[in-house]
């Protein structure tokens, strides 16, 4: 028999043109499902002259800049504009990816809707919320309302072990799955021509090492250990090229750091790159990926260097490095520079291309196949929610999103009375005189 094809609306605080996992791993889920499994719609915050071109529709709500708090702008979860148009979609499910104003949203639609909401758990947002708020007593409301929201879901879902520990050791009691994130480029590394000409593009010399870092240029992404690591090696002698890609709200700073350390002429920072092919190119000139990162939960980046035969260096224990094993498909080291040299030191590039060519065998994940596994979840979740089986925690802000959803159902009744009235007027004004209005 046949699966129905269900309709997915996918919310995110995040999404292009910011550029972060989370934004990544919502383009992959709409377009995945618009084209091979059923169809798919995206509610985001607007941001100031953005087109919209995707296989599937993206409804924008209003919003405040506030990319320099979080990265990203916040949303207005309430615009009864944007719900009448996620309600006229009809979503059998609705999957969030954030914790906030997604949420909200969510929980508003769902009312209107009466379907299940899945929530996926991406990002340590504790830190987030530490970066973000300076006052302990804000952390601790934004933390317990993060909490709520997420409680108040129907299924959750996380992107590593490690992230569902995470959410753990916040409060949170609930269940969860590990659903992981797929990537979006294909197996094996881009044409040799094209990567040779990137580095001599960049001016990276051909005979040595060329360490890479893909993601937000933010200190606890790990960054600070890396240029510190490097500072060591460049004092012992050591000869390589350090290139980060990506930008954030600490990119100058950075900068500011590898020249201070004496690196400054060996590290070249290359801001936020979006072509994809482009991107794919960059790991494939690389020697060996970066990432010594305690932040992230799963480290898309780290499966898209391996979708690039590209070796990566982690942290021991930490989420990204879920599915390493030291020396064969990646290399595991403790949270400081000297430890990530003493690595580096005594790698040879033959040994990091074999690593690199293992993790291709053994990391790859397609987002095909990846959203293939949780489009089979959504309609389990599905049916649980319909036969009645599904827990969920009442929570005080539920007559809020009652209220909220009364509200835009109001709003769009008078739009709607407001825009039969509009085209009676218009058909009566064309009608000869004598009829007159009053009719």
């Amino acid at each position: 028999m046949e699966q129905k094809k269900l309709k997915v609306c996918l919310l995110n605080d995040s999404f292009p043109p910011s550029i972060d996992g989370v934004a990544n791993a919502v383009v992959n889920y709409a377009t995945v499902i618009q084209k091979s499994l059923g169809e798919a719609i995206v509610a985001t915050p607007s941001y100031p002259g953005v087109e919209d071109h995707y296989p599937f529709p993206v409804v924008r709500y209003p919003s405040l800049d506030t990319t320099k708090l979080v990265g990203y702008r916040a949303g207005y979860p309430f615009s009864a504009r944007a719900q009448s148009r996620l309600v006229a979609f009809g979503p059998d499910v609705i999957h969030s990816h954030c914790p906030f104003v997604s949420n909200m949203a969510a929980r508003t639609l769902r009312e209107q809707t009466e379907v299940p909401i899945i929530f996926t758990y991406h990002t340590k947002f504790d830190i987030d919320i530490a970066h973000a708020l300076e006052l302990k007593l804000l952390q601790s409301a934004a933390l317990r309302l993060m909490l709520r929201n997420i409680e108040s879901c129907d299924e959750v879902w996380t992107v590593s072990r490690g992230a569902g520990e995470n959410l753990r050791s916040l409060g949170y009691q609930g269940d969860y799955l590990v659903m992981e994130n797929g990537v979006d480029f294909p197996r094996g590394a881009a044409p040799e021509a094209e990567s040779s000409a990137l580095r001599r593009e960049l001016g990276l010399p051909a005979d040595v090492p060329v360490y890479l870092f893909v993601g937000r240029m933010m200190w606890y992404k790990g960054i600070r250990m890396i240029l510190e690591a490097l500072s060591r090696g460049r004092k012992e002698g050591a000869k390589f090229r350090m290139v980060l890609v990506g930008d954030g709200a600490e990119h100058r700073e950075m900068e500011e750091t590898a020249r201070d350390l004496g690196i400054g002429d060996w590290c070249l920072f290359t801001g936020a790159v979006h072509d994809r092919e482009l991107l794919r190119r960059y790991y494939s000139m690389a020697d060996l990926f970066l990432f010594p990162s305690t932040f992230d939960t799963n480290g898309i980046v780290v499966r898209e260097a391996a979708a690039c035969g590209l070796g990566s260096v982690l942290i021991r224990d930490s989420c990204a490095a879920e599915g390493i094993a030291d020396g064969r498909n990646g290399f595991l080291v403790e949270e400081n520079g000297e430890s990530l040299w003493a690595l580096l030191r005594g790698l040879g590039r033959g040994q990091m291309r074999q690593v690199g060519e293992n993790a291709l065998r053994e990391l790859y994940l397609s987002w095909e196949d990846s959203v293939r596994r949780a489009y089979d979840r959504y309609q389990v979740v599905i049916d649980r929610y319909r036969g009645g089986h599904t827990e969920r925690r009442v929570e005080r802000e539920d007559d809020l999103f009652s209220l909220m959803n009364d509200l835009c159902r109001g709003i769009q009744r008078a739009r709607d009375l407001a825009d039969q009235g509009r085209r009676r007027f218009k058909r009566l004004a064309g009608r000869p005189e004598e009829e007159g209005l009053d009719k």
